[in-house]
């Protein structure tokens, strides 16, 4: 048996590749939508992939299963859930119980609510060693340390109270099927620390049924029966949910694009991209670290630092509902281009149309920011705080109004139009990401120096 983890840095997500390697054929869980990583895997050790399925209709990034399938693999997706919460494209339907079979390999989906209505859980026995499962692709239900959240569906789907009943079926998922398993079973979960799937998610790659037993923050309230601690502390704290999740579900439920091979992408020269933004019929998105954009950036152009967070940033900032331009990024060569659009595609903006190695001939402007001693003589600005809520709740300066950068496109009535905005994170990275869409937006945006940090220590010169 084969059991390979491929992990996304950008947006904190994990999917697989199990296969038997004496039948050949494998099976992709929970892929990403540049799926070149899993065929390339699968050649590499001379498999077929023969299936692919998920565990749950995703809410960050959008889902390769599609993608799969136009290759030629069999595509497996929940039939549980409800009405509401079917896929909207053609596939197989698992529902608790039905497994998956590749040569030696049985793979069980049980069905584990409480993230989402229709969550499978996939229990992997390999039948050449064992007859029972020995390991556990949890998908949002069980993380290193932490437990999918329950709220997404009132944050990013429309949902109205809906956290509660998550939380009741996440403990009864708990004690029905996690913690029937016994302690040896290995956890291999959908996310790892940074994603905004769960509020504390640990960074290792895999833990066991056993040590979450024993340590997890839920298990002391599983052990004394007690749900309503166990719901108080779920819910406790949960971070901000990015407005893009939403879009993502209806993606997902629907079934994303099939892209097929993509083009290769060629580079733009200097004067057609000015002409294009002169006519704004190009979108420049300018991928260099914060400290060059502050230096002198195209005015329009939008930040998204790449290409290892260009999803993260992109979904935050580019909203192809919204946005149908062609967009050219700005890359060191053709194979970074490639990069940045492959992180872009896993959150749905498909429009990279071409990239330009250099800025030379274009208006460059510095970006406009105000220093916290500055900032204490003005009262006529629109103070802007873009970090998580528990950022914010934790400390802010004083007067701020808080509007994570994940949400800020999507809710620009609570900005004033006639107002001088000025915006700060914790040191400036996501200023300045949520600060070049504000301006391209119309916006009058300046840029707190050093961020949150850079005035908490003006503070502490002050005192």
């Amino acid at each position: 048996m084969l059991l390979e983890r491929i992990y996304d840095e950008d947006l904190s997500q994990a999917s697989y590749l199990i296969a038997c390697q004496a039948s050949g054929e494998a099976l992709v869980v929970d892929p990403r939508r540049d799926i070149e990583v899993y065929t390339g895997l699968a050649a590499r050790h001379g498999l077929r992939i023969v299936a692919v399925t998920e565990t749950h209709i995703h809410a960050d990034y959008l889902s390769g299963t599609r993608e799969l399938a136009a290759a030629g693999a069999t595509p497996y997706v929940s039939g549980e859930g409800g009405e509401d919460w079917s896929y909207g494209f053609e596939a197989e339907r698992l529902h608790d119980g039905d497994t998956i079979t590749l040569g030696n390999i049985t793979v069980q989906a049980r069905h584990t609510p409480g993230h989402t209505p229709e969550h499978l859980t996939f229990l992997v026995t390999d039948g050449a060693f064992a007859d029972e499962p020995g390991y556990a692709l949890t998908g949002d239900f069980v993380f290193a340390g932490d437990l999918g959240r329950p709220d997404l569906l009132d944050e990013a789907a429309g949902g109205v109270d809906t956290r509660f009943q998550g939380a009741a079926d996440l403990y009864a998922s708990l004690q029905r099927v996690f913690l029937e398993l016994p302690d040896h079973v290995q956890v291999f979960p959908a996310h790892g620390a940074g994603s905004a799937c769960g509020k504390a998610l640990g960074a290792l790659p895999s833990t066991t049924v056993g040590y979450e037993r024993r340590h997890a923050w839920w298990a002391r309230h599983l052990a004394a029966d007690d749900q309503q601690a166990f719901t108080d502390e779920l819910l406790d704290g949960q971070p901000d949910a990015h407005a893009y999740f939403s879009r993502m579900k209806r993606e997902n439920r629907d079934g994303p694009a099939v892209l097929g091979a993509l083009p290769v992408l060629t580079e733009t020269s200097v004067e057609r991209l000015r002409a294009g933004l002169e006519a704004e019929e190009l979108l420049l998105v300018d991928t260099r670290p914060q400290a060059e954009v502050r230096a002198g950036s195209v005015p329009g152009a939008l930040s998204v630092p790449g290409p290892a967070t260009a999803a993260r940033f992109g979904a935050w900032v580019l909203d192809p509902e919204r946005e149908s331009r062609p967009v050219v990024v700005l890359a060191d060569s053709a194979a970074q281009a490639a990069e940045i659009r492959d992180h872009l595609i896993r959150v749905g903006i498909d429009g990279v149309d071409g990239y330009t190695t250099t800025l030379d001939g274009l208006e460059r402007r510095e970006v406009p920011t105000i220093s916290p001693a500055d900032l204490e003589a003005r009262s006529d600005v629109f103070l802007l705080d873009v970090r998580t809520r528990t950022e914010y709740q934790a400390g802010h300066v004083p007067g701020a109004t808080h509007l994570s950068a994940g949400r800020v496109l999507w809710h620009l009535e609570d900005l004033p139009e006639d107002t001088t905005v000025v915006s700060y994170c914790q040191s400036g990275a996501r200023n300045t990401v949520a600060a070049a869409a504000l301006r391209r937006e119309g916006y009058d945006v300046l840029e707190l120096e050093g961020s949150y940090l850079g005035w908490s220590a003006a503070q502490g010169e002050a005192v």
